[in-house]
């Protein structure tokens, strides 16, 4: 356990977190934290989690739950009342420094205000400046007296912008092993040994489902009409979604696929290959070593404007094949990706099918994955959260500046 640092007084440090991912975060600091600070009080807005750990949570963290432009801008006017409500209490309570959890749209505003009113601020995962416009790193350097990073290749970026941000490790790093056993997952959720198992996870929001959730199905249904004995896993990560899967699988012919509750690393564990949804997901599944096959669609307004915009600077969309590239393993594609229009049941399903049939090319993926579990690590000992809150602790521990700003 990391020595208690004394503090004059008792230390409030404010969190806001923006959706489950978040949630998970938080708690893990609020543990790391606690070991530094036992009497610290924490608060702002968090999950069930960060609450179970004495947080105190001002507002519901679901009311920052949404994604995507056209979702924000139909929430936006509550979005910012909620911003200022928080705002107001945030500048009435005065943490010794206020940590935002991802939620960029949402906290980078919020960090900036309080920036300027001379308070410390700290991002707690960086944004994809690697894939959105490397210049977004000035404007949150404005935001975040230190950015806190989970992917080796973005401290340079940052660098180069005079933005103090520190590696601290991925958390997901933490949590899976290098070697990971098929067995016990196996077991745990009653699938047979010798079959082939594929795990579909087409998202964990219901308007993910409604977007693509159809698509993902169909596509399962296609690699089950080729192979008989394959048993299919689709874990729900709620009950919202849950009723939506059990709506779209009510017809699948043959073998019913088994619907869980939750457990979806029991279920890309279980599998021997994995179909699912762009996003963090598909890193889960790389620490998990499990082959996967990636889709995405997102909402047309928000391609349209994406597009428009020229916002996105990457021709790759899923975090296994971004990391690779950035981990020097080449420009080809490790993970089949099919992203908007490219989305359709039948190229998730040939994909699948043809990964499910290629041993020696499954066999090549796990190696890939393992060496980047690695890299995720970065070499640091102990876990990702420690280093976050050593960070933090390091930022409440130096002298006060006239007006705030980054200490030196």
């Amino acid at each position: 356990m990391p020595p208690t640092i004394p503090s004059p007084g008792l230390p409030t440090i404010a969190l806001i977190a923006g959706e489950d991912s978040g949630d998970q975060l938080g708690a893990d600091l609020i543990d790391a934290l606690r070991a530094r600070y036992p009497a610290a009080r924490f608060v702002g807005i968090g999950g069930p989690r960060m609450t179970a750990r004495g947080f105190e949570s001002w507002f519901d963290i679901r009311e920052l739950s949404v994604m995507g432009f056209a979702e924000v801008v139909s929430h936006l006017p509550r979005l910012l009342r909620l911003r200022k409500a928080l705002l107001g209490k945030l500048l009435a309570t005065r943490p010794d420094i206020t940590v935002g959890i991802d939620a960029p749209d949402f906290n980078l505003g919020v960090e900036r205000k309080l920036k300027a009113a001379g308070m410390r601020t700290v991002h707690y995962v960086s944004p994809s400046v690697w894939a959105w416009r490397e210049k977004r790193a000035e404007k949150i350097g404005r935001s975040a007296d230190r950015v806190l990073c989970l992917f080796p290749m973005e401290p340079p970026i940052y660098a180069k912008h005079g933005i103090d941000a520190r590696f601290v490790g991925h958390p997901l790093a933490d949590r899976f092993p290098m070697v990971s056993d098929r067995a016990a997952p196996r077991d745990a959720l009653g699938l047979p040994q010798d079959a082939p198992v594929l795990a579909v996870l087409p998202g964990s929001r219901p308007s993910e489902i409604d977007r693509i959730g159809a698509i993902f199905i169909a596509a399962a249904k296609r690699v089950a009409a080729t192979m008989p004995n394959l048993r299919i896993v689709v874990p729900a990560a709620n009950e919202r979604v849950h009723a939506r899967l059990t709506a779209l699988l009510a017809d699948f012919p043959g073998t019913p696929p088994l619907l869980t509750d939750g457990r979806a690393h029991d279920a890309m564990l279980a599998a021997d290959v994995v179909l699912l949804a762009s996003g963090t997901a598909t890193l889960e599944a790389m620490l998990a070593k499990r082959p996967m096959v990636v889709g995405y669609r997102v909402s047309p307004t928000s391609y349209r404007i994406a597009k428009a915009l020229r916002m996105l600077k990457t021709d790759v969309y899923s975090l296994p094949n971004i990391l690779a590239r950035a981990c020097g393993l080449g420009r080809r594609l490790l993970v089949p990706e099919f992203m908007q229009d490219d989305c359709t049941a039948e190229t998730l399903g040939e994909a699948t099918l043809a990964l499910l049939g290629d041993s020696e090319r499954r066999g090549a993926v796990v190696a890939a994955f393992e060496y980047l579990h690695q890299e995720l690590r970065g070499g640091l000992e102990g876990r990702a959260a420690d280093h976050a809150a050593d960070a933090i602790a390091e930022l409440i521990a130096a002298p006060a500046l006239p007006g705030g700003g980054r200490p030196a």
